[in-house]
């Protein structure tokens, strides 16, 4: 269904809309260059995923104001994916952008949004801590002009530590002049236009360095060639595909993920929340247009985003505008573009770097346990170590560690009192199973595989003193049972009947009772050995503890 016209155009909002785009056009410039700097590939597709990106995805995406755009997390991975190794390396970045674009289209289609649960957060702190000191340090090669040696940038950037006397002085002094100008010019009037400020001024001083005293400083025409108008639409390179998968997988992870914090933080005008699954397909439309026009992956971006709605933007006109903005720069000032300084654009990363780094959040991970801390420095020193896009799925598979290590650890099991006028108390339950005594228990938590050890060994230990005694399990909130948790049961059953004693279930799932059907506890128990709950609470315990009660005193041994 087409969009309304007023949703994305509307006079009384035109002024803000304009106002609020112009300025995100502008900083998306040198953002858009220092991106794909970052990327390790042709600057320009940095700026072509800013502008086509950010177009193609706001005709689909469901929040708002959400701007797509290359995240220092995805370039990161693109740096790590080994497109230098390939005969056409322009093409195989197009293609990786296309690849992503089809894996998050087809996670939305697939309502993928609720896997996004899986990641806890020490494992998120852990990643974009070490994409912070990444981004840093993947920048000191262009920030001095002294390109270290060595396998992953923390050898790198020893390297440089140990050779320091090579850097280049001219270089640096852009670099760090470009650092003060940004951090001084932000916080005055010109804000986000400070980055632009201070990228022009930055260039400025390095032609007035090469100029008066013939320093030469490294300048993005010198490294490539700055066409002058839009780029040319690109097909795939299908033998890409197969050594691109993996790292397509995990720049559509990081930026469905990036995305979901950037809709949760900037909610649209309305209120009402957007299903994640909109927000993939509009986040895969944007990868697909940047990918056809040479541009290199994009996801949702926080700062971007933020500075659009700081603005004052009102509706997504705003994101068109920004895009126009940067068409026009392309068109008429594509030679001004061509002498901006490498190492101001490293600057400007290098700030970005240092602002993804939360000591607070990090410190709130650290202080929440020993278990939250290991898993978030692993991620982190994975991170640092390791290629991006393998690091991000190590990270995937530690939050489903996590996940199924904290829902098995969960389990606890309660013993019922039930009081006469008709309310149910709660205690720790007795250690073992006497003679002739009827026991309630309720578990809480999941009983899938993981957590049926942790079950058992809360169950009271039956010997040969549990004569006559009934255990009564209420399975009321338990929706499944895992195969070891009916194994379980079974081999407590089994010890049970061994004493003379009985185990009675209480199922109010139907599901939970097909289960004992089809794997034939529910035979083994017989027709006392399960009482159906129903949807009056506490009736159903209540029936099989008078039951196993009236069972026990029919004992004929009993004192």
């Amino acid at each position: 269904m087409l969009r309304p016209v007023r949703a994305v155009f509307d006079r009384r909002t035109l002024k803000s809309d304009v106002s609020s785009g112009l300025v995100l056009g502008l900083e998306a410039v040198p953002d858009g260059l220092a991106a794909g700097l970052l990327a390790g590939v042709n600057p320009l597709a940095g700026l072509y995923a800013y502008l086509f990106g950010m177009v193609g995805a706001a005709f689909a995406t469901g929040s708002m104001f959400m701007a797509v755009q290359a995240t220092g997390a995805m370039s990161l991975i693109v740096a790590d994916s080994g497109l230098e190794t390939r005969t056409d390396p322009d093409r195989a970045l197009s293609t990786l952008a296309l690849m992503t674009g089809v894996v998050m289209i087809v996670a939305g289609l697939l309502n993928a949004g609720r896997l996004l649960r899986f990641v806890p957060t020490a494992v998120m702190t852990g990643f974009i801590t070490a994409v912070g000191v990444n981004i840093v340090l993947g920048q000191l090669a262009n920030f001095t002009g002294y390109a270290a040696e060595g396998a992953n940038r923390v050898t790198r950037t020893f390297d440089l530590l140990l050779h320091v006397w090579r850097i280049d002085l001219p270089t640096t002094a852009v670099g760090f002049v470009t650092v003060a100008l940004i951090v001084v010019l932000q916080r005055t009037g010109l804000r986000a236009l400070g980055l632009v400020v201070a990228i022009v001024l930055g260039s400025a001083l390095a032609a007035a360095l090469d100029a008066w005293f013939g320093a030469s400083v490294v300048t993005l025409q010198q490294l490539v060639q700055v066409p002058v108008g839009l780029p040319a639409p690109v097909l795939p390179r299908l033998d890409d595909v197969l050594f691109l998968l993996v790292p397509a997988v995990s720049l559509a992870f990081v930026g469905l993920v990036q995305g979901a914090a950037v809709a949760a933080a900037f909610p649209n005008p309305d209120g009402r929340p957007v299903p994640a699954s909109r927000n993939f397909l509009g986040q895969g439309t944007g990868n697909l247009v940047a990918g056809f026009f040479q541009g290199m992956p994009v996801g949702g971006s926080m700062s971007g985003t933020g500075l659009i709605v700081a603005g004052g933007a009102k509706t997504r006109l705003a994101l068109f505008v920004a895009g126009a903005v940067m068409a026009i720069v392309l068109l008429l000032f594509s030679g001004i573009v061509g002498l901006v300084a490498m190492p101001a654009l490293a600057a400007l990363l290098i700030v970005v770097g240092f602002g993804a780094i939360k000591p607070a959040r990090v410190n709130s991970v650290a202080r929440s346990g020993i278990f939250p801390l290991t898993i978030m420095a692993v991620t982190f020193v994975l991170t640092l170590l390791i290629p991006l896009q393998f690091a991000v799925l190590v990270g995937v598979a530690l939050g489903i560690v996590l996940y199924v290590a904290d829902q098995s650890n969960s389990i606890r099991v309660r013993q019922l009192e039930l009081v006469d006028d008709g309310r149910i108390r709660e205690l720790d339950p007795v250690d073992h199973v006497g003679p002739h005594q009827v026991l309630a228990l309720q578990p809480y938590g999941s009983l899938f595989f993981a957590s049926a050890p942790h079950f058992e060994s809360q169950l009271p230990t039956v010997d040969g003193r549990s004569v006559r005694s009934v255990v009564v399990l209420r399975l009321r909130g338990i929706d499944q049972l895992g195969f070891s948790a009916i194994e379980v049961l079974r081999r407590y059953a089994g010890d049970l009947e061994a004493s003379g004693s009985r185990l009675v279930l209480v199922v109010s799932n139907d599901r939970v009772m097909e289960q004992l059907e089809l794997t034939g506890l529910a035979s083994e128990l017989g027709d006392h050995g399960i009482v159906r709950g129903t949807e009056w609470i506490g009736a159903g315990v209540r029936e099989a503890v008078h039951e196993a009660r009236a069972w026990v005193r029919a004992d004929p041994d009993r004192p």
